[in-house]
């Protein structure tokens, strides 16, 4: 061998020995130990610098969930559809399909798989994408503590609070933990919100079957969604569907004979979310607004969600108003040809009395195109419908009148058109509809016809503080206002709902009813919240309460309610009770009415739906009060028009078999007929006393205005009540209360005298 042979020799020998001397066994099993030892270390560094964080709170948001009074779903609302329940509301065999699909051994790990978490740590900084392998305890820590992002600081915490989420909370808790908080597809969080998204039914209604499909979701909920997917999707889904029931078959947790007998529950087609669309709106509005009021909390607060609602209102009966609505009024309008017609708002109100319930509500056309509810709003006149306040008023306070004669439903007063109030401390001299003149006449037939200048002096007599003070006994919400014989007339605010709770008091016999929306409400994890008692106090004393009654059965037997209550379908053989009303400029009318064990409120009201310039040439903006008149093609809105006939509509269909009024009274339309009056007007001879009969009249009204008499008056003026007086007529111009005697008397009407539908303002 040459000597350059060996030299290249040497060399070769000398790297090669070089090489392995660098990578000897023991090196490289030094330095996967000192990395093993340094990741230790890290870790150990890591696990007690990261402490379990508060939870997320978005993965807290839940759906607020209203319910009707049968316990059937009526809205959801809210940023996220959840609502969270309880473990125990999740049947047993449902638990395990989500531990049998995701983790078996979850009921043994320490929380964290570390197989797995390594094979996602590996694909994350491979650029895989994200790989299964992660526990229930994890994907609960990822769902709820953490994010979804996939980064490899994520990845280390999530598997640090993992093993102290499992020292620190239950199996049980991290499970109810996992599946509120995971994502099932349909726009559903957590497994109560699936439930109803997929098979319509709340989360302690599923079996074992269906659960087994929500579990076999989570793996990916837009490509498993049976409704949706493909051929291959629906191929895997039912594989994974088999695979978690024979995983439960292995564990023991479910028995292989029932397995046998499964099939694949093909989940419901996809629904919108109960929403607030329609009247659902209103009624959801009405019932937060009144449980954030008796929970005393904060709108923000509210909307976090986890409130559970049930509300008052009857499903059938609900129903039904909105038909009657639809039938009697929307109907008959014609927005396109009238832009009048457009500005027709309706509201209404339904309560059971016994029990304050509000059973049906009409709030308008829908939120999205008036938001404001016309069942609770306050802006427009009760107008005629206050009238009952004052008899009540009167009959409570046992007043009398200015001849010293105790006020009854016989009581006569004089119904002469503008004739000016007597006692009072202002000039008021109210003009009775279409200045119709009807002279000496009884409290009955005045509210039959309802007689404005008749209830404007009964006011003054009973004092209109009092009538304030009754008003407010009976529901009404009177502060601020003052006591003017203007009110008389209803020209304060009110609403439906409001005059439903007034008129529902006086059909309890005088205790007190608050219309109530809510039944009951909850929020997840505490007690149920207390509600206000909806059932008060004595307010007004049986004898009066009743007493109206019996006198407002005379405005639907013989009175301005007669045409489109009495006859209509369903309500001849019921006692009915109730009272129009149309405001001035006719902006508002009205009809509320009762039975025995039903009380609803229906209002029209009148407000611009779009800026113009009114006949006047005046600008009217919208959302201005506005006349109603000429709406439907006719001429002026009574409420004994579309009112009424709503009315009738709906109680026809509402109220079950007849039942009478247990009345407490001597007095009224409903009883026999009261003893004259003892101050007969001097032109009237007794027998001419137009008292009420036993029952109600069969005779039509008329419609002429009554006649004026043509004879000279031949005895002395007569008082407000029709007692005679001495005392001569006094100048407008020096006394602000001139004598109404200076009018000439008119013989008295028996019913309305005026046309059915007719009605005072």
């Amino acid at each position: 061998m040459g000597r350059a042979e060996a030299r290249r020799a040497q060399r070769r020998a000398a790297k090669s020995g070089g090489i392995r001397g660098l990578f000897t066994w023991r090196k490289l099993l030094g330095t996967a130990l000192g990395v093993i030892l340094l990741g230790m270390g890290a870790f150990a560094v890591l696990y007690m610098l990261v402490d379990v964080p508060e939870g997320n709170p978005k993965a807290e948001m839940q759906a607020n969930v209203y319910k009707y009074a049968d316990g059937t779903l009526l809205a959801r609302t809210g940023a996220v559809n959840r609502e969270i329940v309880s473990l125990a509301e999740v049947p047993k065999e449902v638990q395990d399909t989500f531990v049998a699909a995701e983790n078996k051994s979850f009921y043994k790990d320490h929380g964290v798989d570390f197989k797995g978490t390594a094979r996602g740590l590996l694909n994350t900084l491979s650029g895989k994408g994200k790989q299964g392998g992660s526990t229930i305890t994890q994907q609960y820590v990822k769902n709820y503590y953490l994010d979804q992002d996939q980064t490899v600081s994520r990845k280390l915490k999530e598997l640090v609070i993992s093993l102290k989420l499992d020292q620190k909370k239950s199996k049980k808790e991290i499970l109810a933990g996992y599946i509120n908080t995971s994502y099932y597809g349909r726009g559903a969080y957590g497994i109560q919100a699936a439930a109803q998204a997929y098979y319509g039914v709340d989360a302690k209604d599923l079996d074992v079957s269906q659960g087994a499909y929500l579990a076999a979701l989570l793996q990916a909920p837009s490509q498993y969604d049976w409704a949706v997917a493909g051929p291959n999707g629906k191929r895997l889904v039912k594989a994974r569907w088999a695979y978690t029931l024979d995983n439960m078959v292995e564990e023991g947790w479910l028995d292989s004979g029932k397995r046998q007998g499964l099939t694949f529950p093909k989940p419901h087609d996809p629904k919108p979310l109960n929403g607030t669309a329609g009247q659902k709106g209103y009624i959801v509005q009405a019932a937060r607004e009144a449980v954030i009021k008796q929970a005393g909390i904060t709108d923000d607060q509210f909307d976090l969600g986890g409130w559970t609602i049930t509300v008052n209102i009857d499903k059938k009966k609900q129903q039904q108003l909105e038909k009657s609505v639809e039938a009697k009024l929307l109907d008959k309008l014609d927005t396109k040809k009238r832009k009048l017609d457009k500005d027709i708002q309706a509201g209404a109100a339904s309560v059971d009395p016994k029990t304050g319930a509000v059973l049906a509500l009409y709030g308008g056309r829908g939120q999205s195109e008036h938001w404001i509810s016309n069942a609770g709003r306050r802006d427009y006149q009760p107008a005629s419908t206050f009238k009952p306040v004052i008899l009540a008023s009167a009959l409570d306070n046992e007043s009398k009148t200015q001849d010293d004669e105790k006020i009854t439903a016989s009581t006569r007063y004089d119904g002469t058109s503008k004739r000016p109030v007597v006692g009072g401390d202002r000039y008021f001299a109210p003009e009775n509809e279409d200045d119709h003149n009807y002279g000496q006449i009884t409290v009955q037939t005045a509210m039959n016809a309802s007689v404005n200048s008749v209830f404007a002096q009964m006011g003054v007599d009973v004092g209109m503080d009092k009538v304030l003070a009754t008003a407010g006994k009976l529901g009404m919400n009177v502060k601020d206002l003052e006591a003017a014989p203007a009110m008389t007339l209803g020209s304060m605010g009110a609403s439906p709902l409001e005059m439903a709770g007034v008129y529902a008091t006086l059909d309890n016999h005088g205790r007190q009813v608050t219309p109530q929306i809510v039944k009951s409400a909850a929020h997840q994890g505490d007690s149920p919240l207390k509600m206000p008692d909806a059932i008060g106090d004595q307010v007004i004393s049986r004898q009066a309460a009743d007493s109206v009654t019996s006198v407002l059965t005379g405005v639907v037997d013989d009175g301005t309610a007669r045409g489109s209550v009495r006859n209509a379908e369903g309500l001849s053989d019921k006692d009915i009770a109730g009272k129009t009303g149309t405001s001035d400029d006719n902006k508002s009318a009205w009809f509320t009415g009762y039975t025995p064990d039903l009380v609803t409120s229906v209002g029209l009201f009148g407000e611009a739906a779009f800026d113009r310039t009114g006949d006047d040439g005046k600008k009217i903006k919208k959302s201005a009060q506005v006349t109603l008149q000429g709406a439907g093609g006719g001429g002026r809105v009574n409420g004994g028009g579309f009112p009424a006939e709503i009315w009738a509509d709906y109680m026809g269909h509402s109220v079950g078999k007849a039942r009478e009024f247990d009345l407490d009274t001597d007095m009224g339309a409903a009883v026999s007929p009261p003893p004259e009056s003892h101050s007969p007007s001097p032109s009237i001879s007794p027998s001419d006393d137009p008292t009420p009969s036993d029952s109600p009249t069969t005779r039509p009204p008329s419609s002429e205005p009554p006649p004026v008499s043509e004879s000279p008056q031949s005895s002395p003026p007569a008082s407000p009540t029709g007692g005679p007086t001495s005392e001569p007529p006094p100048d407008p111009s020096t006394n602000p209360d001139p004598d109404p005697s200076s009018t000439v008397e008119l013989p008295d009407i028996t019913g309305d005298r005026r046309p059915d539908n007719s009605d005072e303002r």
